[in-house]
């Protein structure tokens, strides 16, 4: 089951960030949607790292 959970929060880090990357070349690395995708990314990031 952990890997199942692992293997999804890494897919999901995988689209926010490629979604993130996206905004940021269209809109500026400081468009208030880029750094909203960036604090989402770092929530995925702070669930997969607690994931044992």
């Amino acid at each position: 089951m952990r890997l199942i959970g692992k293997q999804l929060l890494s897919f999901k880090i995988h689209m926010k960030r490629s979604k993130m990357v996206k905004i940021a070349k269209d809109r500026g690395f400081t468009h208030p949607a880029v750094v909203a995708c960036s604090q989402e990314l770092d929530s995925l990031l702070n669930r997969y790292q607690n994931i044992a």
